[in-house]
């Protein structure tokens, strides 16, 4: 007899519930959806399951308990209206994040150039291309394994018929970076490695199966901040914006950066959807 969907579900939901990963029951109904290759409305019907695809789902599900993250299971992370690829070797992006393009949608205008800077997988520039359609958007990335994932998911949105993204791989704080924009970008956005280097062993398993490089900036976390400030003010235009996500515990200290910088007007934080201080945005002088 081939197991039933509801049978599989009930015991993945016990295991991954047993282990702490929740919403435990969320996250069995996407492991077993990716198996059977449908999406999650799907097993409503109770579908049934071949005991080659219940062998699948239980290793899954046992990969999950331990605390491989879910994304590099389904080897997809949805951000906003897409699924983007990643794996090991890029940050996955978070639902939070989401906002960061929320609050520069009035910058995000056709004929505008807009700049992601640490983009990992491409999330927020891929977003503002899918969405807003500006002139031209830019995603600045330095890891090689993370541009790997960002040109790949550049080029399948591109074949989706998204408007191109441009992949740059550089270092933000390289004084030479996109020296061609200078003073001509409408917004530059990032969400920048921001984790403090004290909080390493504090991290739940999924987040420290994201790559160093991603997530750690110094002992207090604001390590890359200034050289992100510095080439923002530079590529921006006066009235540009730029948006950054960051630590809840860091906007006094981000903000005294920006203020020692000279270069902002209307430096403000602003709340992520729990109501968390997470982004920061300041308009160039």
């Amino acid at each position: 007899m081939q197991p039933q969907a509801h049978t599989e579900l009930a015991a993945a939901t016990a295991q991954l519930s047993a282990a702490g990963v929740g919403p435990a029951r969320v996250e069995a109904e996407l492991l077993l959806a990716f198996v059977l290759g449908r999406g999650r409305s799907g097993l409503l019907a109770g579908p049934t399951v071949s005991p080659e695809q219940a062998a699948r789902f239980r290793g899954l599900v046992g990969r999950r308990a331990t605390g491989v993250p879910l994304q590099h299971l389904t080897g997809s992370a949805p951000f906003r209206h897409l699924e983007l690829a990643v794996g090991p070797g890029v940050f996955i992006p978070r639902p939070e994040t989401e906002l960061l393009v929320e609050l520069a949608a009035g910058w995000l205008l056709p004929g505008a150039t807009v700049v992601d800077l640490c983009a990992g997988s491409g999330a927020v520039a891929l977003a503002v291309a899918n969405e807003f359609a500006p002139a031209r958007v830019i995603a600045v990335e330095r890891s090689e394994p993370a541009l790997r994932w960002l040109r790949r998911n550049a080029a399948d949105r591109q074949a989706a018929g998204d408007r191109p993204v441009e992949v740059v791989a550089g270092d933000i704080s390289d004084p030479k970076l996109l020296a061609d924009l200078t003073g001509t970008v409408a917004a530059v956005l990032a969400n920048p490695p921001y984790v403090a280097e004290s909080l390493r062993d504090r991290l739940p398993p999924e987040v420290a199966s994201d790559p160093d490089e991603a997530l750690f900036a110094g002992p207090d976390g604001l390590a890359l901040m200034s050289a992100l400030i510095a080439l923002a003010g530079r590529l921006l235009r006066p009235g540009g914006l730029l948006g950054i996500e960051h630590a809840e515990d860091q906007t006094p200290a981000l903000h005294e950066l920006l203020a020692a910088a000279g270069d902002w007007d209307r430096v403000a934080g602003r709340p992520d959807l729990t109501g968390r201080p997470r982004f920061s945005l300041a308009i160039r002088r």
